[in-house]
C-alpha cells in the first residue's frame, strides 16, 4: 500500500524525535565497555567529551541524511541500503551518548538545527538521482573516515574506551562508502566535496563547545 503525504510526514517526524529525544539503542555492546575507565585529568576528560560529541553530532545527520536519501530513493535497493546503514548509524548514535555521559559531558545544544540542515541537504542530494545520491554517501563516509582518524590522534592514549567507539565506527563506515560504491554511487564533481569539508568545519568547531 502506498503511503500517503500524511503518512510520510509522520514517519520523517518521528524518525527526528526519536533521533533528538529518546535515547539510542545499540544492538551490538557498545566497543570498550568491558576495558576499565582511564585516570583522565579534567582537561583530558572535558576534551574527550567534546571530541565524542562532535561524533554525536555527526550521527545526528547521519540519521538526517539517510532518511531524506531513502525518502527520495527511485530504485528499491538504494532504500534498503540507505535504510540499513541508517540502523547501524542508530548504534554509533547510543555508543557516544553513552561515552559522553560516561565522561560527564553533554549532548550539542544545536541538534535540531543540524538535523535540519543535514535532512535538506540529504534531500537535495536525492533529488538528484540515486547515482548522485550514493555518491553524496560515499564522499560523506570518507571525509567522517578522516575525521575519525584524527580524533583518534588526539584523543588522550590512555583513554581506550573512546578509542574503541572511534575504530568501531571508523570501520563501519569504511564499509557504507563500499557499498555505496558497489551501488553506483558517482564521484562527486567540485566545489562539491569541497563545499562538504567546509560544512563539516564549521559543524565540528561549533559542536566541540556546543
Amino acid at each position: 500500500m502506498k503511503k500517503t503525504l500524511c503518512d510520510v510526514l509522520i514517519d520523517q517526524f518521528d524518525r527526528a524525535l526519536r533521533t533528538l529525544c529518546a535515547p539510542a539503542k545499540s544492538r551490538r555492546a557498545t566497543p570498550g565497555s568491558a576495558l576499565p575507565e582511564a585516570d583522565l585529568s579534567p582537561a583530558e576528560r572535558r576534551h574527550a567529551a567534546a571530541l565524542m560529541r562532535i561524533n554525536h553530532v555527526g550521527e545526528v545527520c547521519a540519521q538526517a541524511l539517510y532518511a531524506s536519501q531513502a525518502l527520495y530513493a527511485r530504485d528499491e535497493r538504494t532504500r534498503q541500503a540507505l535504510t540499513a546503514a541508517a540502523e547501524e548509524e542508530v548504534e554509533h548514535l547510543a555508543w557516544t551518548e553513552q561515552r559522553i555521559a560516561e565522561l560527564g559531558g553533554r549532548t550539542s545544544l544545536f541538534n535540531p538545527l543540524w538535523y535540519l540542515g543535514a535532512w535538506t541537504i540529504g534531500a537535495i542530494a536525492g533529488r538528484f538521482g540515486d547515482a548522485a545520491s550514493l555518491g553524496f554517501v560515499v564522499e560523506t563516509e570518507r571525509q567522517v573516515e578522516a575525521h575519525l582518524a584524527g580524533h583518534e590522534a588526539s584523543l588522550p592514549p590512555q583513554d581506550q574506551r573512546s578509542r574503541a567507539i572511534v575504530a568501531q565506527m571508523k570501520a563501519d563506515e569504511v564499509r557504507h562508502a563500499e557499498n555505496a560504491l558497489r551501488l553506483g554511487g558517482a564521484s562527486l564533481p567540485e566545489p562539491v566535496p569541497s563545499l562538504m569539508r567546509l560544512a563539516a568545519k564549521l559543524m565540528t568547531r561549533t559542536a566541540y563547545y556546543l
